[in-house]
């Protein structure tokens, strides 16, 4: 049996999660093209090789209308309406998925995995789901990485995917609202009935869309079982 084991020790972020599912396929270069082929709007996705600690391992570049989001908390913005920055609804989120250049199949993960989201921060703000609005550069940086990890679990068909408990972080974040303690409130509402815990480490390790990811593709939440390994 084909079974994924995510280990989340330094928690998720939708380009980590990317990142790590594209390591685990053969012909990389062609899945970016892949990528890039989906057509999202201003969105170009981009592999990097980097070395940490002398060890190497991929990171994922997603560019926005020629820049690159800094990373952070790319959804606690909520129906924020004072913001000057263009914002992006969930019916504008379902017309961008409709034309995108991918099978109606993927199509359906990345709305699943958006619906996630915009249920959890209609909780939050107490608007609607129809009200819930999202920052521009944030969102489709965000929707890249769910556009990726939906890409990528397809081409892997794994038969199980299953993780660890979930590292959260502690302390604060800063985000459109001010500053919010980890988990912030998104993320607190995606992580119902996930074992997830906090640890020394100050700053925030899951973020909203790692979170919404995790929710919609794991099956449980365990140590990791007896496995033998193929791919890392």
């Amino acid at each position: 049996m084909k079974q994924l084991y995510l280990d989340l020790g330094m928690g998720a972020a939708g380009d980590m999660l990317t990142a790590a599912l594209l390591e685990l396929c053969p012909h990389k270069d062609g899945i970016i093209k892949k990528l890039n082929s989906l057509n999202i709007p201003g969105v170009h996705y981009e592999r990097e090789i980097m070395k940490k600690s002398a060890i190497c391992g991929t990171h994922m570049h997603v560019i926005v209308n020629g820049s690159e989001e800094e990373c952070g908390h790319e959804h606690e913005e909520g129906h924020h309406e004072h913001s000057h920055h263009h914002h992006i609804s969930m019916s504008d989120i379902g017309e961008i998925v409709s034309k995108l250049n991918t099978s109606e199949k993927i199509k359906k993960q990345i709305l699943d995995v958006y619906n996630i989201i915009a249920d959890a921060e209609s909780r939050v703000h107490g608007e609607p789901v129809s009200q819930i609005h999202f920052h521009e550069v944030g969102t489709l940086d965000a929707l890249a990485d769910v556009c990726g990890c939906a890409l990528l679990m397809y081409l892997i068909t794994p038969e199980k995917v299953f993780a660890s408990p979930l590292h959260v972080g502690s302390g604060f974040v800063k985000c459109a609202h001010g500053i919010l303690p980890v988990p912030a409130p998104a993320t607190a509402e995606l992580l119902k009935g996930i074992p997830f815990y906090t640890g020394s480490i100050k700053g925030e390790l899951l973020t909203p869309t790692g979170a919404a990811i995790l929710r919609h593709y794991v099956e449980g939440f365990e140590e990791m079982p007896v496995m033998t390994l193929e791919h890392i």
